[in-house]
């Protein structure tokens, strides 16, 4: 016997064949099987087409029956391949371990801009001139190790920036705490609308920097319950109010508020432009601003060319990796 728990077994095939592999392999896997494929996308609105060969992936447990669910694996492979040729199978053994700590152990704290930092839940932040977001992050988008959400983040403090009453540097700087001790006071009141709220991250980032309240939406009940568990971490409660829903229903006015002077969406670019053409733009106070995240770089033009046609002006473009941020003004 080997210490490595599970001996996964892979073959990739054309879609045709997918089936019936995975079928072959799901007799022996106790856990299911996984497939997966590439994605062609037509234009910035396509969600997208499975194209290209398939990989069927399976697990079997290596323990002492292993040896013969192989054999037997392999003649039905064999006879299957009698129907049709089919490639080798791979073989390797995986070790078994507690992934969520494992993947805890390479999570670490992430500076954003000049004054946030991510911190993981299970961490205590030491950075003391820098504001603490915790985040667990459970199911939901939004963990800060994305650089959509960076640029995103990036963005709301630099809004916090320009509307505060006063900047101070260095040891004489508000920690940002709690939403109590806000780090910008600012000159106007600030509401924060949050479309595809995720894990919460851009909303709890708002609070801390000053807003008053965020709404925070979202079509996923899960990632909901992910973004309040993340306020509670960060001490935050009735000033972030949490709803299942989008831009449809705030507009109906099934929340507090139908718009904010800050609103931001940090989905993807095919999501935004039907947001855009649903009404994204009447939940933007006029003189407000607009933060869009999620978009490729070869995306970015067709949702500035969007927003232009509902009323909004260019303000910044900020760019990682491939990933692009927009932050617009809304006109008279």
């Amino acid at each position: 016997m080997t210490d490595n728990n599970w001996l996964e077994v892979s073959l990739t095939v054309n879609g045709e064949l997918a089936e019936a592999v995975a079928d072959v392999l799901g007799r022996y896997a106790p856990n299911g099987v996984m497939t997966e494929q590439g994605v062609n996308y037509l234009n910035d609105e396509d969600p997208g087409t499975p194209a290209g060969p398939v990989t069927v992936r399976a697990y079997l447990a290596a323990d002492d029956q292993l040896e013969e669910q192989r054999r037997k694996l392999d003649e039905a492979l064999y006879y299957l391949g009698m129907i049709q040729p089919l490639p080798e199978a791979k073989y390797k053994f995986i070790q078994d371990q507690n992934w969520m700590e494992a993947w805890k152990e390479h999570y670490h704290p992430i500076p954003i801009g000049r004054r946030l930092l991510i911190v993981p839940a299970w961490v205590e932040p030491t950075q003391k001139d820098r504001v603490p977001i915790k985040i667990d992050p459970g199911m939901a988008f939004g963990t800060g190790t994305h650089p959509s959400t960076q640029l995103c983040l990036e963005l709301i403090e630099e809004y916090f920036e320009k509307h505060s009453s006063y900047k101070v540097e260095g040891s004489q700087r508000p920690r940002g705490d709690s939403p109590r001790t806000a780090l910008f006071q600012n000159d106007i009141t600030v509401g924060f609308i949050d479309i595809g709220c995720g894990s919460g991250i851009l909303s709890i980032a708002a609070l801390k920097l000053g807003a008053n309240s965020s709404l925070a939406v979202d079509i996923d009940p899960e990632s909901l319950a992910n973004a309040r568990e993340n306020a509670v971490l960060n001490q935050i409660g009735e000033q972030l109010i949490l709803g299942v829903g989008s831009v449809k229903e705030i507009l109906e006015g099934k929340f507090p508020y139908r718009s904010a002077p800050l609103v931001a969406a940090n989905i993807l670019a095919p999501v935004i432009l039907r947001l855009i053409e649903n009404g994204l733009a009447d939940t933007v106070e006029v003189g407000g601003t607009l933060i869009l995240g999620g978009i490729l770089e070869g995306q970015a033009e067709s949702i500035q060319d969007a927003a232009r046609a509902h009323g909004f002006k260019n303000l910044t473009l900020k760019s990682m990796v491939d990933w692009v941020a927009l932050a617009f003004q809304k006109g008279e």
